[in-house]
């Protein structure tokens, strides 16, 4: 397919049909809202079912290892967009691998469902890590393939998009948390597992009809002649890999915390060279190696504030399960429900924002001022949870609106940066690296956690306020220097908007 018909790809698809937008939008809402379903809820009872004692049908690991491996799965389920970037953009089409990715979390989340033990738990980790790489950074590209460049209800058909993603993962800690914190772990996996599968159902069925060519081309396709030898090679660096990490781990080199270095230290490399053979590619244009620069101090906003959000699931959850007063206004509170005050914001105050980028029109905040404000109520969310310490010690048990206005806040910030990041990443990405470049992006998510795995030991009771704190304030003066920083990155942009 020329550049010109990829271009054009949005004339075969209705542009009319799900809420003023093209009815691509409705496939791709309901697939990711599936899909986010099961991992959401899988996620929500994870940590819990790691550090849960065996008798209460947990795996019975220390909490700090607990808290520690939630991180660096999290990591790798970003990472391996990398994967899932490449596979798209050389092989297969963002549509297909779309579909294969979710095969793969559907069967992680079967293996997860299967009473066992740590075995089996790691089997469907890698399971769900793969098939993530694969769904998660193409289903956001095709979004971008349904829209024309010029089309200004990009931004917010992307808002529309990201609240079905959060529309799945406001339900699924209320039902997966429910049946799994009360009931049985494994039971709770197996209602994600049908989640996944009725995503894949309705993908397949509607596909066609309401996304006409989108994700159905290759765009940077490997030459037959070259397919033999790059999978000969992928092999090959596949097995030495192994029998390293297994070697390593006989003599007793590797061990987890040598592991948590490692993955951190790949989390910022990858990226790094991600960014280096992108600008450096003979396929990228003089204009698209100025908005790759731009594109940079983005990356690292981004970075900032998903070191933040992403604790919701380590550190905020186990606040939720140790500091927080669980017995509340006549009911009995699951630590699993805090983790639906995320999306159940973010689907309250979406449509607000998406309305609001299209009311102020040529008065709408630049890309860069957007991210500045994200990680400043980023950083004012992490203060914001740091008072009840210092107003009443760590002793007592916390009032839990302190943490409801904690992730309050929070989603303010993720509404001005996740959405609008990845509408930024379709204008800014390479017509060569599409697919990669919304890995790159997801690299963003998979760095913060890589150094979440890393600092999430440091927290403790006792420790509480320093902790917040100091993560709290760097935020914030990211923010202002983002900020000031805003006009000389909107001119490396060079007319994206």
């Amino acid at each position: 397919m020329s550049s010109i018909d990829r271009q054009n790809i949005w004339k075969t698809i209705p542009q009319k049909g799900f809420l003023g937008h093209p009815k691509g939008l409705f496939t791709l809402f309901f697939t990711e809202f599936w899909e986010r379903f099961s991992y959401y809820g899988m996620r929500a009872i994870l940590v819990f079912y790691m550090y849960y004692e065996v008798s209460k049908g947990g795996l019975g690991l220390d909490k700090s290892t607990a808290l520690s491996i939630m991180s660096i799965y999290g990591s790798l389920v970003y990472m391996s967009g990398i994967i899932g970037g490449w596979v798209a953009d050389r092989l297969l089409g963002t549509s297909k691998s779309v579909f294969y990715g979710g095969v793969l979390i559907m069967f992680g989340h079967i293996a997860l469902a299967i009473p066992g033990n740590f075995a089996f738990f790691l089997v469907s980790m890698v399971l769900i890590i793969l098939g993530t790489g694969l769904l998660k950074p193409n289903v956001s590209s095709v979004v971008g393939d349904i829209y024309s460049p010029e089309d200004r209800r990009r931004d917010s058909g992307f808002s529309i998009f990201y609240m079905g993603i959060n529309l799945g993962g406001f339900l699924s800690p209320l039902i997966v948390g429910e049946v799994g914190m009360k009931h049985n772990f494994h039971l709770g996996f197996s209602i994600a597992a049908i989640g996944m599968f009725i995503g894949l159902i309705l993908f397949v069925v509607t596909k066609k009809k309401n996304l006409g060519q989108a994700g159905a081309y290759v765009a940077n396709p490997l030459p037959s002649e070259d397919k033999k030898k790059i999978f000969t090679w992928i092999g090959i660096g596949t097995i030495i890999l192994a029998l390293i990490f297994i070697f390593t781990i006989k003599i007793g080199y590797m061990d987890f915390k040598r592991f948590i270095t490692l993955v951190g230290i790949l989390g910022i490399l990858i990226p790094a060279g991600y960014f280096i053979a992108m600008y450096r590619s003979p396929k990228t244009t003089d204009v698209e190696r100025s908005r790759l620069l731009a594109y940079i101090p983005l990356f690292i906003a981004s970075v900032m504030f998903w070191a933040i959000q992403e604790q919701g699931s380590t550190i905020l959850a186990n606040y939720a399960d140790e500091r927080t007063q669980l017995h509340f206004a006549g009911f009995d509170l699951s630590p699993a429900w805090f983790q639906s005050l995320n999306p159940l914001f973010i689907i309250t105050l979406a449509p607000v924002f998406a309305w609001l980028w299209i009311k102020l029109g040529n008065r709408e905040p630049s890309i860069p001022k957007k991210f500045s404000l994200g990680i400043l109520f980023a950083g004012l969310s992490f203060i914001i949870i740091l008072l009840p310490a210092y107003l009443g010690g760590t002793d007592s048990l916390v009032n839990p609106l302190w943490l409801v206005l904690s992730y309050f806040v929070c989603v303010l910030g993720e509404l001005c940066l996740s959405p609008v990041g990845l509408s930024a990443t379709t204008k800014l990405a390479p017509k060569a690296f599409s697919a990669q470049t919304m890995s790159l992006w997801f690299l963003s998510n998979a760095a913060a956690q890589a150094i979440n795995a890393q600092i999430v030991k440091f927290y403790k009771p006792e420790t509480e306020m320093v902790y917040f704190g100091t993560i709290g304030v760097i935020a914030i003066l990211l923010s202002i220097t983002l900020f000031l920083l805003s006009p000389k990155i909107e001119k490396f942009m060079k007319g994206v908007h």
